[in-house]
């Protein structure tokens, strides 16, 4: 089954990952030199069609490129562990919605994030759309994705990592606080069940985020973000 990837900056970023895609169309009325010069590289002949095509192809605005890839490759959670650098993980309990996926992985990618872990059933995978909001970290970051996330959660406590939940419970320290001098894996949950009760039970830390306004909560991928780029400035 094929998938389309559309936009100029989210094709570019897939072009040079070095991936190869099977079909590449662009407006027959653009300038995309360096596109064409990506594909040429890659051996891929582009299509230059009429926007119409484009638009029946895909929606959104795809700025007259598009691509259509296989589809996308996970990476195996033993990968992640080995390849890991920074050591630092992100599991996403029943994620449901490609935008807040899609946003998760871009800020994977600018914090240096070694892998990000997904659930097999009952959550988003790997799509145009989340391809598309990641503005290319869908290329880079590696994405596991598994048929049980607490025996997932388990196999990376064994191999040393601390597991910490964002969760906003009675209990929890505030995410300035806990300890991030050691491999870290953040576990959020869903946008609006919240992390499971089995994979709650595996987690080793809570943490939250001070609200001092009205609202109680903040976006999941808004909430990823804030607790990821604490890690990375307290770890120096």
């Amino acid at each position: 089954m094929s998938e389309f990837i559309f936009g100029r900056n989210t094709v570019t970023a897939y072009l040079k990952s070095g991936q190869k895609p099977s079909n590449l169309y662009l407006f027959n009325k653009g300038s995309f030199t360096e596109l064409v010069a990506l594909a040429k590289e890659l051996g891929v002949k582009p299509q230059f069609v009429d926007k119409h095509r484009l638009d029946k192809m895909v929606q959104g605005t795809h700025q007259g490129v598009v691509i259509e890839v296989s589809d996308y490759r996970y990476t195996e959670l033993e990968d992640i562990i080995k390849q890991a650098k920074n050591k630092l993980i992100v599991v996403c309990d029943q994620l449901e919605d490609p935008h807040n996926l899609g946003a998760i992985l871009r800020t994977c990618d600018a914090v240096g994030v070694d892998g990000v872990i997904v659930g097999k059933h009952r959550s988003v995978g790997l799509t145009s759309t989340v391809a598309k909001v990641s503005t290319g970290a869908i290329n880079t970051i590696k994405v596991a994705q598994v048929t049980n996330l607490t025996q997932a959660i388990q196999e990376l406590k064994a191999a040393g990592y601390w597991v910490v939940a964002a969760e906003n419970a009675v209990d929890a320290v505030s995410y300035t606080e806990f300890n991030v001098d050691m491999p870290i894996v953040l576990v959020v949950g869903s946008e609006g069940k919240g992390i499971s009760r089995l994979v709650m039970k595996e987690c080793d830390i809570l943490t939250t985020i001070p609200m001092h306004g009205t609202v109680n909560s903040l976006n999941v991928s808004v909430a990823t973000a804030v607790l990821l780029f604490e890690i990375v400035r307290r770890r120096g």
